[in-house]
């Protein structure tokens, strides 16, 4: 609890802190994954749910998205919660229907076929602590693993014919173009996130929802804007979306 108060407190008063205290760090992925949902408390209800793995043959990891966090394209996000200011290119996915816990694993084709809709997204990356790729691993997972806002585009119909692995990606911050890449989600394969997040997640998510998004990592790494910055992503064929800070 006291780990949780502590990224918390930082992020609500925008005085972030350069690490945990080791009394209070994390010893394993499940403590990690106990702060964030103590966090997740705190800011109710949760819309959703980030997943993705550091590379193709990597265990996913996984962290609530606070509702309140999720916005459509084109939003303005202000507030002095937006300090960081991290992006993310990402691709993800509106549940339609409801995946609760069983004992039969759920195949790739049950997942989806919940599925609702697919959208090109952004994922803001915030932080409690003063710069995350100098803190401890454990607490940067621990603070929500960095998420701090999710802002989705528009749906794209017939995203089933896509071929990922060849799909093309650009991030532009203020018209300036900061990352362009293809086939460069770093799970390998994003497709694989999701019956892993409704089976092996499931313990922790209670099941996931209808009306829950899930978004399944980065493309693009993370690239960092400025206060007022307008950031535009271009999938090639999933689609656009963007976001301004105030």
């Amino acid at each position: 609890m006291n780990a949780a108060n502590t990224l918390l407190d930082a992020r609500r008063t925008n005085t972030p802190i350069a690490d945990l205290p080791p009394e209070l760090l994390p010893a394993s992925l499940d403590e990690a994954y106990f702060v964030q949902d103590t966090m997740a408390i705190a800011y109710e209800a949760i819309g959703g749910w980030k997943v993705g793995a550091p590379t193709p043959d990597a265990t996913p990891i996984f962290a609530p998205m606070p509702f309140a966090w999720i916005a459509p394209s084109s939003s303005t996000l202000a507030g002095q919660t937006h300090r960081y200011r991290g992006l993310e290119a990402e691709i993800a996915f509106l549940l339609g229907e409801d995946l609760p816990p069983r004992a039969t694993p759920y195949t790739l084709e049950e997942v989806v076929a919940a599925i609702k809709s697919c959208h090109p997204a952004i994922e803001v990356l915030e932080s409690g602590l003063v710069d995350p790729a100098t803190a401890t691993r454990m607490s940067m997972l621990a603070d929500l693993q960095m998420h701090g806002g999710f802002v989705y585009g528009p749906a794209f119909p017939d995203w089933q014919s896509i071929d990922f692995t060849t799909e093309n990606v650009s991030l532009f911050v203020d018209g300036i173009l900061r990352v362009e890449r293809t086939g460069s989600n770093t799970s390998g394969n994003l497709m694989r996130l999701l019956p892993w997040l409704a089976n092996e997640g499931a313990a922790r998510t209670g099941g996931l929802k209808a009306g829950q998004w899930i978004t399944t990592g980065s493309w693009t790494g993370n690239v960092q804007a400025l206060a007022g910055s307008t950031v535009d992503v271009r999938f090639e064929h999933i689609g656009r979306v963007g976001l301004r800070f105030a």
